[in-house]
C-alpha cells in the first residue's frame, strides 16, 4: 500500500499548495484555468478510449456499460444529489472540479494497474509515477477550485486500495490479466470527455449519472468466467 499511500501525500499536498496559490489569482486567471482543465480533460479522456478500444475483446461492451449505467444512475439520481451535497459546501464550480479531477485521478491504467502490481509483485513504480502526475494536476485543480479537492484523495485511497485487495485475493483473475482493466478504461475514458465538456461548459452529461456504468464490466466478467461464455 506504500505507493497507494505516496499517491494519496501528493494529491493532499497539491491541494494545499494550490489552494493557497489561488489566493494571488485574478478572476480572468481562474477562468483560464478552469478551461484549461476541461481541454486537459477531453485531451486525456480521448488518449484513453482511442488507446483501448483497438484492445477491446468485446468492443459493444462499453456501449452497454454506459446505457445500463446510465439508466440505473439516473433513477437514483446519482448526479443531481452529490452535486447538490457538494455545492451546500463549496458551490456548483466545487462540484464539477472534484468530480472531474476524481475521475482524472481514478480512471486510468496506472491508477488500475499500480496497485495490483504493487500487490502482486511489489513494484510501486506505476504509482510513484501517477503519484507525480497528480501533485501538479491536484494543484491546477486546487488553484482553480480551491481547498475542497483535497476530498479527492480519500476517493483515490479508497479506488486504488480496492484494486490493492483484488490484486491481493484475485492474481488468476481475468482483472489481472488485462482484459477486464482493458474494457474498463474504455468507459472510463468516455466519463472523462463528458466530464471535459461540462467543465468547458459545452454541454452538462450529468457524469455522475453515468458512474455506474464502470461496474457493468467486472459484472460481465464475473458472469461470463462463471456461464464459461
Amino acid at each position: 500500500m506504500l505507493g497507494t499511500i505516496v499517491n494519496t501525500g501528493c494529491i493532499i499536498a497539491g491541494s494545499v499548495v494550490g489552494s493557497l496559490l489561488k489566493k494571488g489569482l485574478g478572476e480572468k486567471y481562474q477562468s483560464v484555468l478552469y478551461n484549461a482543465m476541461g481541454l486537459a480533460s477531453l485531451a486525456l479522456g480521448a488518449s484513453t478510449f482511442t488507446q483501448n478500444i483497438p484492445k477491446s475483446q468485446f468492443p459493444v461492451l462499453f456501449i452497454l456499460s454506459l446505457a445500463i449505467g446510465g439508466v440505473i444512475g439516473t433513477a437514483i439520481d446519482l448526479d443531481g444529489k452529490t452535486k447538490a451535497l457538494i455545492a451546500r459546501r463549496g458551490g456548483e464550480g466545487l462540484a464539477n472540479g472534484l468530480i472531474s479531477a476524481c475521475l482524472l485521478f481514478c480512471v486510468g491504467t496506472f491508477s488500475i494497474v499500480g496497485p495490483i502490481m504493487s500487490a502482486t509483485t511489489g513494484d510501486n513504480t506505476f504509482l510513484y509515477t501517477n503519484a507525480t502526475l497528480d501533485l501538479v494536476t491536484s494543484m491546477v485543480f486546487a488553484a482553480t477550485y480551491g481547498i475542497g479537492m483535497i476530498f479527492s484523495a480519500a476517493v483515490l485511497f479508497c479506488w486504488q486500495g480496492m484494486f490493492y485487495l483484488l490484486g491481493k485475493f484475485a492474481a488468476q483473475s481475468a482483472l489481472l490479466q488485462g482484459t477486464m482493466i482493458n474494457e474498463l478504461s474504455i468507459v472510463g475514458g468516455i466519463l472523462i470527455i463528458s466530464s471535459g465538456l461540462s467543465l468547458l461548459k459545452v454541454k452538462d452529461c450529468k457524469t455522475l449519472n453515468y458512474l455506474p456504468a464502470l461496474l457493468i464490466p467486472p459484472l460481465w466478467f464475473i458472469i461470463s468466467g462463471l456461464l464459461k461464455i
